[in-house]
């Protein structure tokens, strides 16, 4: 058994969560908002996890010294904009030499930093942080249904001490060393699955889908190869797997945004709609500064930056997108 302490009881903090305490280990989930994490105690449900139940052996607490503190794994579950607040607040009671897994998935537009980047920049330690990605969504996570993920470090003793605690028989782990390109994998193609819903939005069918989840790995495996990651990596779970579940699950929250943008939709509006972060529109700055960085052409990335800035409506996006030059699909 494991001491796990979990930042985060949103729909992933808590899928994660309530799968790691059916696993039999410790785990103490946290929350800075005492009315979420109140209605957690007392009905043991989530809101957004329809049928799932979460353990009596569950601890929660708002104090985030509690969460940190004398745990063998800390997991990071806030949405990415909280990242660097949350380890900057979590810091003085995290201990030198900690393992915390990181289930973000964005890009901080500032630095540029990856998730785990940014948790350790945060939290100014010597820590070992592994990042857990994957084609995952939280509805089913916590249901207890067939799941498979990625534990990614360049620290393979410590991917494998997560691939562990997290493995069992609803979730099977893998490990990779290429976290670079797991993390940017898992932040890329958000967006892509934005173009997506945009696309379903505009009435289009599975071929346009297709499309662009095919040429999407492209864009993505570019910009990869470029940064020194494994290209083997954008073809496997945190890569093609999670975009497309991502880009087609009704439970998606960038596939949704996408449809109601597509449908007319402002963006504002759309993430209205939503009700939660829409990790994708967050992610499409950084996404371009790096394409610019390392010369890296991205045009569904750039049609979606423009289409959610206001450039361009969709439909122009879709005409730029049709009309670009004859080119190889190499």
């Amino acid at each position: 058994m494991s001491r796990i302490g979990v930042l985060g009881a949103g729909t992933w903090g808590t899928a994660l969560a309530i799968m790691l305490a059916q696993n039999a280990h410790s785990v103490t989930l946290w929350s800075a908002l005492d009315n979420e994490l109140n209605a957690l105690e007392t009905t043991h449900t989530h809101p957004n996890l329809k049928g799932s139940v979460i353990p009596e052996s569950m601890a929660f607490t708002n104090d985030i010294s509690e969460v940190c503190s004398d745990k063998d794994v800390l997991l990071f579950a806030v949405a990415s904009p909280y990242v660097r607040e949350t380890a900057k607040k979590a810091s003085p009671y995290i201990k030198e030499g900690q393992i915390i897994v990181d289930a973000a998935k964005g890009l901080e537009e500032d630095t540029l930093f990856t998730m785990s980047q940014v948790i350790k920049d945060g939290v100014g330690k010597e820590v070992t942080v592994v990042a857990l990605s994957g084609p995952t969504h939280a509805e089913e996570v916590a249901l207890g249904l067939p799941t498979t993920v990625v534990a990614a470090c360049q620290n393979l003793n410590a991917a494998e001490q997560v691939q562990t605690i997290f493995m069992n028989t609803c979730m099977r782990v893998y490990t990779n060393e290429d976290i670079l390109g797991v993390e940017l994998c898992g932040a890329l193609k958000n967006i892509i699955a934005l173009a997506c819903g945009i696309s379903t939005g505009l009435g289009f069918g599975d071929n346009a889908k297709a499309a662009i989840i095919t040429r999407g790995i492209a864009e993505m495996s570019r910009l990869g190869m470029a940064m020194n990651c494994d290209k083997m990596t954008f073809a496997g779970l945190a890569g093609l797997g999670d975009l497309i579940v991502t880009a087609t699950s009704r439970h998606s929250r960038n596939n949704r945004a996408g449809f109601l943008i597509g449908s007319g939709c402002s963006a504002d509006d759309a993430i209205k709609k939503v009700g939660m972060v829409v990790e994708g529109i967050h992610a499409i700055p950084p996404a371009l500064k790096l394409a610019e960085k390392y010369k890296v052409d991205m045009p569904i990335i750039t049609a979606v930056h423009k289409t959610i800035s206001g450039e361009l409506t969709p439909d122009e996006a879709v005409s730029l997108l049709m009309n670009r030059e004859k080119k190889s699909e190499k």
